[in-house]
């Protein structure tokens, strides 16, 4: 029964990694990223909502006046 030759794998299998790592970093080259990225300033402007403007009462059913 004839051996199985393994000289090759060597070779084979370093080939195949540095492949996987070129197509890997040519396929993340292809992404922008910003190399400073910066946080816009947020400038909250608080606006009154209606019900801050004036005071209101509420009424609950058993309080209001028997009709």
């Amino acid at each position: 029964m004839p051996q199985l030759d393994t000289s090759t794998w060597f070779i084979t299998i370093v080939s195949m990694i540095m492949t996987l790592f070129i197509m890997f970093q040519l396929k993340l080259s292809k992404y922008l990223y910003t190399s400073n990225p910066e946080l816009k300033p947020t400038i909250s402007l608080k606006q009154p909502t209606p019900w801050e403007k004036k005071w209101t009462k509420i009424y609950s059913p058993l309080s209001l006046p028997q009709q």
